[in-house]
């Protein structure tokens, strides 16, 4: 473990990173054991205003297309595949399943889904109805703004500043753009765009011998706020812990705030690799529609955290092979490489 620790201080210093162990200290213990888990019933699990509309405006979809459009209900009847005994779940179409993916035994085929075109657009579907929401919203608004302009006096045209540019920066928010994946088998790829702003070793019994590994991103508002998964592998274990919404850049928020925890068994080595989804003070709504036992890949998006947040990995401390980040760098989900790894772990790594 010694010549472990003085190999990753070299990498340190050779990359301008923190000279000293002591910096590498824990910034938070885990989620406390009298602190329990959530039920998971959605890709959304804390819910929100927005969601709610959703689901409403999903209802009403559903009603209408059974009362109007019977033959398009049969026809996804029969592609709808799997099996969800005793289902809560009204999965009528791929709109529906996705609200419920990570939850609900059915499933459409890519091929099956008459909306996939949908997906070629740069924006998060798990975001759409904010979009919607507050697009409605500035429309009017703008509208508002043109008939005064019209009617009283064309200086107060002006005011479409104050509504187009909350409206762009909402659009902005969502955007998913694509990411180029890198192929490098070693390759941790980062699980978010922001700014690293602690790695280093913590507390974690979860980890052999009681230490993880980990890089913590810090998103603002102004970042891409889809997730994408560091690794390959199979997922072991979802977890939702509602809780409070400190400033993300707090260093108790990952012990107090909403957050959401997935962990995988990585796909090379067999290690632990875990993601922490955090919410922050103003990002309030976590998604995540990965389902248990799900084969994925490095790279594929898993969720995202609705306005400022903070993501984390981990991984054991001897699955380290070379930092290649430092605090204060800036990285993107699913292409910036923050670590690699080696292929085997010693025995003792894997109990």
């Amino acid at each position: 473990m010694t010549k472990t620790l003085t190999a990753r201080l070299a990498i340190f210093k050779r990359r301008g990173a923190v000279a000293m162990l002591s910096s590498m200290a824990t910034t938070a213990p885990p989620i406390p054991s009298s602190r329990q888990s959530a039920p998971i019933n959605s890709i959304q699990p804390g819910g929100g205003f927005c969601f709610a509309l959703e689901r409403a405006w999903g209802r009403w979809r559903r009603a209408w297309l059974r009362r109007f459009r019977p033959g398009y209900v049969r026809r996804m009847a029969q592609r709808r595949q799997g099996h969800c005994p005793n289902c809560p779940h009204d999965v009528l179409d791929p709109r529906d399943w996705k609200l419920y993916r990570n939850v609900c035994g059915y499933q459409f085929q890519a091929e099956d889904d008459p909306f996939a075109r949908r997906n070629c657009l740069p924006l998060a579907r798990a975001g759409w109805a904010e979009l919607l929401f507050f697009s409605a919203i500035f429309f009017v608004l703008s509208a508002a703004v043109v008939l005064l302009g019209i009617l009283v006096h064309s200086l107060l045209l002006l005011l479409l500043f104050l509504t187009l540019t909350p409206w762009l920066f909402v659009v902005s928010f969502f955007r998913d753009p694509e990411r180029v994946i890198p192929t490098d088998l070693d390759a941790l790829v980062s699980p978010a765009d922001g700014t690293i702003t602690y790695l280093g070793q913590t507390d974690d019994p979860d980890f052999p011998g009681g230490r993880a590994f980990t890089i913590s991103i810090f998103l603002s508002v102004f970042n891409v706020h889809v997730n994408r998964l560091p690794r390959s592998g199979r997922v072991t274990a979802l977890r939702y812990y509602p809780g409070e919404f400190l400033d993300a850049r707090a260093a108790d928020c990952s012990v107090r705030n909403e957050q959401f925890w997935i962990d995988l068994i990585d796909g090379r080595s067999g290690g632990l690799v875990r993601i922490k989804q955090i919410a922050g003070a103003v990002a309030r709504r976590i998604v995540c529609w990965l389902r248990l036992d799900e084969e994925v890949q490095a790279g594929a998006r898993l969720g995202m955290i609705k306005f400022g947040s903070r993501t984390e990995v981990s991984v054991p401390v001897e699955l380290v092979q070379e930092v290649l980040v430092k605090v204060g760098d800036r990285v993107h989900g699913g292409s910036t490489i923050l670590l690699r790894l080696k292929e085997r772990f010693p025995p003792e790594a894997l109990r």
